[in-house]
């Protein structure tokens, strides 16, 4: 198990992402905008820096749903490897076949 305050510390950066993407979005925009004077985009680009950091989507760490595991996470499962392969074995997941010989 991860610890909790790492991955507690993951769920407010998400809940960030989540606040600012549109303040974000339009800022870059605005930022990006070759037809806009040089003046604004740099304002834009300016106010874009003082947002908080942790609302930037790279900030944000995938982590197992399951046990909190940042690393050998399976995007598509939402999980780490050693908790799809527990689950695997035991049958909790259709379409998945523990192999052995």
């Amino acid at each position: 198990m991860a610890k909790v305050s790492a991955v507690e510390r993951n769920e407010k950066r998400k809940k960030m992402v989540k606040k600012y993407a549109a303040k974000r979005a339009d800022l870059k925009a605005t930022a990006r905008n070759t037809e806009l004077p040089v003046e604004e985009r740099f304002a834009a680009q300016i106010k874009l820096s003082e947002l908080p950091r942790n609302s930037a989507p790279s900030r944000v760490r995938n982590r197992c749903q399951i046990s909190g595991r940042p690393r050998g996470y399976y995007r598509k499962m939402k999980m780490s490897r050693i908790a799809l392969r527990e689950l695997g074995s035991q049958g909790l997941l259709p379409g998945l076949v523990k192999s052995s010989w």
